[in-house]
C-alpha cells in the first residue's frame, strides 16, 4: 500500500489579526489595567495615565506597548468583541513583533506613529512617535507587522 506524501504547498499564508504576537518571543510582557470607559482593543498601543498601572489608548507621553489578543476575553451581553473592558488586566508587548492594522499605507522599516484617534501610520506629522517600524509594504487598513524595540 503506498504512503501519499503531500507535494503541494500553499504559496500564501493568512494574515495575522490585530494582537496576534508574531514571534515566538515569550519575554517582556508586562501588564496594564485599562483606564478607558469603552475598553481598549486588542492591538491598539497603549500608553501610561500615570496612575498605577492603568493605561490609556489616547497617545501620550509615555508608550507602554501593544495590547496583545486574549481569547478568555468573553464579552458581557451589551460588550464589544475583542475589546478589554475598563479596569481589566491586559497583557502588553513591549518588545518584540505583533499584527496590527495599518491605518495608512506602510513601507517597509518606516518608523511608527500613533494618530489621536489611536491609528498606526508612517506620518510622523502631529503624530505620537512609539519605538516601533513596520515590517512590511501594505495598504491602509490591512493587518500588519509590526516591531516593537526595547525603549
Amino acid at each position: 500500500m503506498p504512503i501519499t506524501v503531500q507535494d503541494t504547498y500553499l504559496t500564501g499564508y493568512a494574515q495575522g489579526f490585530p494582537g496576534m504576537l508574531a514571534d515566538g518571543n515569550t519575554q517582556s510582557r508586562p501588564t496594564g489595567i485599562a483606564a478607558d470607559a469603552a475598553g481598549i482593543a486588542f492591538g491598539k498601543a497603549v500608553f501610561s495615565t500615570g496612575v498605577g498601572k492603568q493605561v490609556t489608548a489616547t497617545p501620550g507621553t509615555k508608550f507602554k506597548g501593544i495590547v496583545i489578543a486574549d481569547s478568555g476575553i468573553v464579552p458581557g451581553l451589551t460588550g464589544t468583541a475583542d475589546v478589554h473592558p475598563q479596569y481589566s488586566t491586559m497583557s502588553l508587548l513591549d518588545m518584540g513583533d505583533i499584527w496590527v492594522l495599518a491605518g495608512s499605507n506602510t513601507t517597509k522599516d518606516a518608523a511608527a506613529y500613533v494618530t489621536s484617534a489611536g491609528a498606526f501610520t508612517t506620518t510622523a506629522s502631529g503624530n505620537t512617535a512609539i519605538p516601533a517600524t513596520f515590517m512590511d509594504a501594505v495598504s491602509s487598513g490591512a493587518p500588519v507587522r509590526l516591531r516593537v524595540v526595547q525603549q
